[in-house]
C-alpha cells in the first residue's frame, strides 16, 4: 500500500526537481490540474493510470521510487546490455586466375516478398480512408526463430 504522505513527499520532490508548477505537470502527464492539486493536498490517493502517466513523461523517476521510496531519485536508466549475434565466418574466396575462368552460374531470382491476404489489406485500406493510422508493415515471428514480413 502506499504512504499517501510519503507519496506526497515524492511528488513534490518531482516537481521541485524540474522546477515545474503543478500546473503545468499536471499538463505534461496529461491529467486534470485538480487531480494534482487533490493529490498533493492528501484528499486523493494515487491512481495506477496517473503513476504510470509520470513515469512514462520523466524516464528519470523511478517507479520503485515513486511507489514505495525505495530506490533513488532522478533514477538513472541502466544501458541495456544486448548479445552481439555471432559473426559468421566463411571461408575466403578462391582466387581465380586468367586461364581458368569459370563461366558465372546465373544468379537466381529473390523469391517475391509474400503478399498479405486480400481481406486484410481491404480492412487497411478501409482504415486508411478513415483518417486513422496505418499499419506499414505486419512481422510474424514464429516458434523455430524464422519470420515473415507483409509489407502494406
Amino acid at each position: 500500500m502506499v504512504n499517501s504522505e510519503d507519496f506526497i513527499k515524492r511528488l513534490e520532490k518531482i516537481l521541485d526537481y524540474y522546477g515545474l508548477s503543478a500546473a503545468v505537470f499536471a499538463d505534461k502527464v496529461s491529467v486534470q490540474r485538480s487531480g494534482i492539486s487533490h493529490l498533493l493536498s492528501g484528499r486523493n490517493k494515487p491512481s495506477l493510470e496517473f503513476v504510470m502517466k509520470v513515469v512514462d513523461a520523466y524516464p528519470e523517476v523511478n517507479l520503485y521510487w515513486f511507489l514505495n521510496g525505495k530506490g533513488t531519485f532522478p533514477h538513472k536508466p541502466e544501458k541495456q546490455i544486448t548479445a552481439t549475434p555471432p559473426i559468421p565466418t566463411t571461408p575466403p574466396p578462391t582466387p581465380v586466375t586468367p586461364a581458368h575462368n569459370p563461366v558465372p552460374e546465373k544468379a537466381e531470382a529473390a523469391p517475391p516478398a509474400p503478399q498479405l491476404p486480400l481481406e486484410f489489406k481491404e480492412k487497411l485500406i478501409e482504415k486508411k480512408s478513415n483518417g486513422k493510422k496505418v499499419i506499414e508493415k505486419v512481422v510474424l515471428f514464429y516458434d523455430d526463430g524464422s519470420f515473415e514480413a507483409y509489407q502494406i
